[in-house]
Parts: C-alpha cells; structure tokens; sequence
C-alpha cells in the first residue's frame, strides 16, 4: 500500500504551480537569513559549512560552546582580538582505503565563525577544552566588568 498525499483540486490541474511555489518559498527563506547583518560569512552562506555556536553568560566568565563533530584539535584556530573571538579550521575529507564516496552529506572544508562578545574579558586566561566534538572556550571577565557588590552603610 501506497500513501498519496491530498492536492487540491485548484493545484492539480495547474502541475507547475507546485513547483514554482516551493521555488518561491526557498527564495524567501534565502532572503530571510540575515544576509547583510554579518558581511563575514556570506561565503559560508553557500558552503554550508558554520559550525552552531552558543554562548553563556555567568558573574565570572563568557563560556562559547561550538559543535566541530570530526575534527582534530590540530585543525581548530582560536583567536581574540579586539573582544571578537574567532573559531577558524578546516574539516577534511577522510574516506576509508581511499574508496570513492557514493553519497557524502557531511560538510568538509574551511570555515570561520566570529562573534562579539558580550563584554571585556580577560585575555590572559582564556582556556579551550575539547572533548566528544565540543569546543568549550571559557573567557574570565575582566575585572572591571565584574559585577561588585556594594555596601549600604547606615549613618
């Protein structure tokens, strides 16, 4: 048995409405993407290959969490610079015996992901820990940006 999923009547008689609707709604989820809002990873646009990045906040630290399944620490570039840290690398294509791929869905070349950070840290004392495809950076605040706890004296 076979599912046949419903089309209206309207659509049916009209056979490349469907496709040019599908068309229609690609190209509005191309324009959607915020194109313009980061000039740097327009490439990455078209590559496919961004890596997802999170970010935490706490009292002392800025925690970056970034997903690089695959990837040897060799290949994997961290900078700071100017409160923008930048996760930059390389996944390679790693084929068993050097057989040829019959279908390949995985991303493989370069990429390079920066973000703003939310406030001045610590440069110094940046650590990076990789362990299961994580990417931790953990980036102590800088003094200043602590948050201080004042006292109220009473007079």
């Amino acid at each position: 048995m076979s599912l046949i999923r419903y089309h209206s009547p309207e659509i049916t008689s009209w056979p490349t409405f469907g496709r040019l609707s599908n068309l229609r709604d690609e190209l509005d989820t191309l324009f959607e993407l915020p194109f313009w809002s980061n000039f740097g990873r327009q490439t990455q646009l078209f590559s496919g290959w961004t890596p997802a990045l999170d970010l935490y906040q706490s009292n002392d630290n800025v925690i970056a969490l970034i997903e690089l399944p695959g990837m040897r620490k060799e290949d994997i570039e961290i900078s700071l610079h100017d409160g923008m840290l930048t996760i930059a690398g390389e996944r390679k294509m790693e084929t068993p015996g050097g057989e040829k791929a019959e279908r390949s869905e995985r991303y493989i070349g370069k990429f390079r992901r920066s973000i703003t950070l939310p406030t001045r840290v610590d440069a110094n004392k940046v650590s990076a820990t990789y362990k299961d495809g994580i990417l931790t950076v953990t980036l102590p605040k800088a003094e200043e940006a602590k948050p201080k706890q004042i006292q109220v004296n009473v007079s």
